[in-house]
Formats: C-alpha cells, structure tokens, sequence
C-alpha cells in the first residue's frame, strides 16, 4: 500500500473515530439506553399542549393556590424523509401507518439546549398495538427538542396554550 493510500485510511479512521465520539458525547448519560438496537428514527413536527389548572402544591403569597401551565399532551406528526408515517398522542404514544403503536411510561429525562426546548426523554414500553415496526420496541428516546416550552402567565382556569415544537424519536428495541 502506498503512503497516499495509508494516509488516507488514517485520515479516514480518525475522522470516524472523533464523529462517533462527537455523536456518543451529545446523548446525556441519564436518557441513554445501553445494549439496545435502533429500530427507527422518526422526526416529529407539532405541539405541546399546555392547561391552566390550580396548581395545589404551590401557594401564592395570599395563601390561595395558584394558576399554573400544566402538560396536557403532544400532538404531532411523525414523518420521514419529509413523508407522513405516523403520530405521537398522549399516553405517551406513537401510531406507525403499518398498523403498528407503542405507549410509553417516561423514566428519565435530561434539559433541552434552551430554556423554551422541552426536555430529553427515556420512555419505557408499557404496551404495545399490532403487528410492525413499532411492536417489539422496548424504548423511545425523546433527542433534538426545539421548543415546546410554554411561557408566561396564566390567568384563566381552563384555558388552553399549544406551543409548536419539534424532536426526534429514536425506537429502540433490546439488543438480544
């Protein structure tokens, strides 16, 4: 092999080297989920659905209890490469078009980049629907969060807020 060639793998062999470690080194250590194959990426384009409730465990300085922006739900579309595929709901869950869906128990979460992106998820499987790309999935990572995050008062019981927002779905399945 001639020194060009040799130089080139080198050059090659670190560059992937120092992407992966790029790649490993994003992923927060409280959402990552070792030993486990990716079934599929889906990006998601929608809303957080926010309410304004009575939130009992915090008191106002009169002592009455105050109004406060809780999660309601996502809305959102799943799409790949631009087409349609799918949607995420509450529960949390997600509806492939195969026929396919998986609900989710969230059990970790780590802050978005800024203060308006909701945060990073692990979401363990709780239940799964039909047969297809969806069916054998053990976990979902909520990564690449922009927006979501509602700001703001809240002065009317009952009132709603959906605040646009977009993440990636990373499905993930045990490594067996």
């Amino acid at each position: 092999m001639n020194t060009f060639f040799k130089v080139l793998l080198n050059t090659v062999t670190v560059a992937v080297i120092l992407l992966f470690a790029r790649v490993s080194a994003q992923m927060p250590a409280a959402i990552a989920v070792p030993d486990a194959a990716i079934v599929a990426t889906f990006h998601a384009e929608g809303a957080q659905v926010y309410e304004c409730k009575v939130d009992f465990s915090r008191k106002s300085p009169s002592s009455f209890s105050a109004l406060t922006w809780q999660f309601r739900e996502p809305i959102a579309t799943l799409t790949v490469d631009g087409r349609s595929i799918g949607r995420h709901y509450g529960g949390p869950s997600w509806d492939h078009v195969d026929g396919s869906g998986v609900t989710g128990k969230v059990a970790a979460s780590a802050p978005g980049a800024t203060l308006n992106d909701i945060p990073w998820l692990k979401i363990d499987a709780a239940a799964h629907r039909g047969d297809g790309i969806l069916s054998d999935v053990t976990a979902v990572q909520r990564i690449n969060t922009k927006g979501g995050m509602v700001q703001g008062p809240c002065e009317t019981e009952g009132s709603y807020r959906s605040i646009p927002y977009s993440a990636d779905y990373v499905f993930l399945r045990r490594n067996d």
